[in-house]
């Protein structure tokens, strides 16, 4: 795991230099930097040793010095692409390093080599012969990839703090970005806050020819949900998932430093335990979980039986309102791309407790994505009932009885789906999604902005992907959504951020291609039946896990953020926020420490903001 930096055209040495510190915590083991003088060309590499420590050096070039690359993730088939390269004549100089698979693989498979990588990945691989930049990221997103292609230039780092560092990347925030991020709560690819600043999307590679400057898109590959009948019993299917998602376990158990998981006593973490224990002692196995005071969040004991259930090594650490208070300057003083996800903080606790004792940790995510986890999917079908049957003045009457309900601040409490719910089917289905899971909906968008705002404008990328999936299914459409976008921009950027603040890898066994391929050919039916969320997996599980971990229900990694936003007051008169009417950010920070209204998922955002601004601002001067 690393961090990499460069840039074509426009800089210095100095410059790369300037980004390459910015990303000391993603590599804190090694650095390396390679320079052409005459194309202005500069790359930067920053190193977590995980594989191959004494081999795997970069930026790293094929042995004529025509093939370079620099590279931040893991290839998990790397050494089966290594056997298939060994036999087609390729001679190897290290022993195991995944990163040279790379530089011969672009050579014998040129830009088809994303499409053969099973892992998690952003690679920059310089072709001297050719004259290019070939930029790729992975199939969901695990490991970020900023850019910038200005003036014919092209900059690009692991993070925005290091890109921004370099001159292409002094830009000012843009107020569409803005939007969008109080629409979904996270700033959907290619989108990022900045001006001129994009991050590649999951999924899609960039060409850039130093001759002319010309920057090609390509998309190598895209997740949709594309149902066959698979005309086999719910006991041969459940094996099958069972036997996909061992395999994907033992892919990502590799590793030369110690390794544990992340244990939150979840179906998804406690899944990828069960597995692990299948091919390593359970006693040798470190599993890390954090609990809270607060009952209805608190998952700790769920956490213990699963780890007990196993025979782990379990570590626990608590997290109360205090700790809370403590850690939000460092987390958010530090997160790079702003996230309205609080969940950040547990996940920047859990990191910081796991790095005490591994390198490298796995994690379930991507359990809730691909088999319908969220509350949201339950939702679908009286979601449609409700807007067959009510409409206008009594919707609207509705509304308003649900915001009189007393506002509590228990863990998805009733009162707060009930709100949420009523505000989704205020519009039309294919904004459900991004309406009951962003910090405010377009009408009150327009309000914070002092502007006319349509849901056509802020939900874009959501429409466009309910409208454009295979299936006709909302399940399937809504699976689309969150494995696109919430997945991607939300949940792997926030481990990513949280977990590199302190050099430490996480890998998602649930993304590996052969697990995912099965799984999206599944019908609806297998991922949610009778109400029943994630039906197949918990089946496949079920032999393997507690029957207090399968049947219990789904609680989340949350954490108490409505009375934690009464605690953490405003930290300022003005929100220093570009564009935003101040009093309207004034009246819903008053009326939510009043206890008359809950804007939790708002007033995060802002304070995210805020300090994002701070940080610019100290930056800049």
């Amino acid at each position: 795991m690393c961090g990499i930096c460069g840039f074509v055209g426009k800089g210095d040495r100095r410059d790369l230099e300037a980004m390459m510190a910015a990303l000391v915590h993603r590599g804190p083991d090694d650095a390396g930097q390679w320079t052409d003088p005459d194309r202005r060309l500069f790359l930067g590499h920053r190193r977590l040793s995980i594989i191959d420590i004494e081999g795997g050096h970069q930026p790293m070039f094929d042995a004529d010095g025509r093939i370079g690359v620099v590279f931040n993730g893991e290839i998990y088939n790397h050494l089966e692409l290594r056997r298939q390269l060994q036999a087609k004549g390729y001679r190897f100089r290290t022993d195991h390093s995944d990163t040279e698979v790379l530089v011969h693989g672009f050579t014998e498979w040129g830009e088809g080599l994303p499409h053969r990588l099973n892992g998690m990945f952003a690679f920059v691989i310089y072709d001297r012969r050719r004259g290019t930049l070939f930029l790729a990221r992975d199939r969901f997103g695990e490991k970020p990839l900023y850019y910038a292609h200005v003036n014919g230039g092209l900059a690009f780092a692991s993070e925005l703090d290091a890109l921004r560092r370099h001159p292409a990347g002094r830009t000012a925030i843009e107020r569409a970005a803005l939007m969008k991020l109080f629409a979904y709560g996270f700033l959907p690819a290619p989108l990022t806050l900045y001006k001129n600043i994009r991050k590649l999307p999951a999924g899609k590679s960039l060409t850039y020819s130093l001759t002319d400057g010309t920057l090609t898109g390509r998309t190598y590959w895209r997740f949709a949900v594309e149902p066959e009948e698979p005309g086999r019993p719910d006991s041969e299917l459940a094996e099958e998932l069972r036997a996909r998602l061992s395999e994907a376990v033992r892919r990502r158990l590799m590793s030369d430093v110690p390794l544990g998981i992340f244990l939150s006593g979840g179906i998804d973490s406690s899944a990828i335990l069960a597995m692990a224990a299948q091919h390593r002692p359970p006693d040798e196995i470190d599993t890390f979980a954090i609990g809270f005071h607060e009952p209805s969040y608190d998952e700790s004991g769920f956490a213990r039986l699963m780890a007990d259930a196993a025979g782990s090594r379990h570590h626990l650490e608590m997290l109360s309102l205090d700790d809370a208070r403590a850690l939000v300057p460092e987390v958010l003083g530090r997160l790079d791309e702003p996230i309205a996800d609080p969940s950040v903080l547990p996940t920047w606790l859990l990191s910081r407790f796991a790095r005490r004792s591994v390198t490298v940790a796995l994690s379930g995510d991507g359990g809730d994505e691909l088999f319908a986890g969220y509350d949201p999917f339950a939702a679908l079908r009286p979601a449609e009932w409700y807007r067959r049957l009510v409409r206008g003045p009594l919707h609207r009457g509705l509304r308003r009885l649900a915001d009189l309900l007393p506002h509590s601040s228990a863990n998805m409490s009733l009162d707060f789906k009930v709100r949420r719910a009523l505000r989704g089917v205020s519009y039309p289905p294919e904004c459900w999604n991004p309406s009951w899971l962003g910090p405010l909906d377009p009408a009150e968008i327009a309000d914070l902005f002092q502007e006319k705002v349509r849901a056509e404008e802020v939900y874009a990328e959501a429409i466009a992907a309910w409208r454009e999936a295979p299936s006709a299914d909302p399940v399937d459409k809504t699976l689309e959504f969150y494995t696109r976008f919430y997945l991607q921009d939300n949940i792997l950027t926030k481990v990513d951020q949280a977990s590199m603040m302190h050099s430490l890898e996480v890998r998602a066994p649930f993304l590996d291609n052969d697990l995912v391929e099965f799984v999206r050919r599944l019908p609806s039916r297998y991922k949610i039946r009778d109400g029943r969320r994630k039906y197949l997996l918990k089946e496949a599980l079920r032999p393997l896990l507690p029957a207090g971990i399968i049947d219990r229900p789904k609680k989340g990694f949350g954490i108490p953020l409505t009375e934690w936003m009464r605690a953490l007051p405003p930290q300022s008169s003005k929100s220093g926020i570009p564009f935003i009417d101040e009093n309207v950010w004034a009246h819903r920070w008053s009326s939510h420490l009043s206890g008359d209204a809950d804007h939790r998922q708002f007033l995060w955002c802002c304070y995210v903001l805020q300090y994002h601004v701070q940080q610019e601002t100290v930056r800049n001067r």
